[in-house]
This record gives structure tokens, C-alpha cells and sequence, in this order.
């Protein structure tokens, strides 16, 4: 199987993926604003981490601004523009190339 066979194969599943990971990131950052309000059990830092490196980042860099949720952590402001490049160039290799 040659590789452009393989990035083929990958188009839909990876479609799929991101779309699964981005509405669990929408979920993940709202239920912890949410929390936040609350006082309630908090989603640990690097869970939301993995979540957006795993292809959730745009979807929760936009939830973040749009409810003001970690804006002004670093921790978050800094690394999810790098996983945002990071998910466009896979976008570019499977769907462009």
C-alpha cells in the first residue's frame, strides 16, 4: 500500500476524530467553568491538555474566549495555538497533499 492510499483511508476516520474530540473538548471546558462557579470537582489541567493535543484545541480556545474560561493562564494561552498549527498541518497533509 503506497502512501497516498493510506492518507485515503485516513480522510474519514480523521474527520471523524476531530469532530468526537472537539465536542468533548466543548464539553470538558464548560463543565469546568461550570464547576469553577460551583465550587464543584474541577477537570485536572492536563487532562484539558490532552484533550485539546489529541485534536480538541481550536474548539476550546474558542469555548475559552467566548466564556472566559483560563483566558489569562498561560498555561493554556500558549500551548493551544501550538496544537491549533499543529492539527493544520495534519489537516494540510491528509487533505491537501
Amino acid at each position: 500500500m503506497e502512501i497516498r492510499e493510506l492518507i485515503e483511508l485516513l480522510r474519514l476516520p480523521l474527520a471523524c476524530w476531530f469532530a468526537v474530540i472537539s465536542v468533548i473538548a466543548v464539553v470538558l471546558t464548560v463543565y469546568d467553568k461550570s464547576a469553577s462557579w460551583k465550587r464543584g470537582r474541577r477537570i485536572p489541567e492536563r487532562v484539558l491538555l490532552l484533550v485539546a493535543f489529541l485534536g480538541g484545541a481550536l474548539t476550546m480556545y474558542v469555548t475559552m474566549q467566548l466564556i472566559r474560561h483560563k483566558t489569562q493562564h498561560t498555561s493554556f494561552m500558549i500551548p493551544l495555538p501550538l496544537f491549533i498549527l499543529l492539527h493544520l498541518v495534519v489537516a494540510w497533509a491528509v487533505y491537501i497533499m
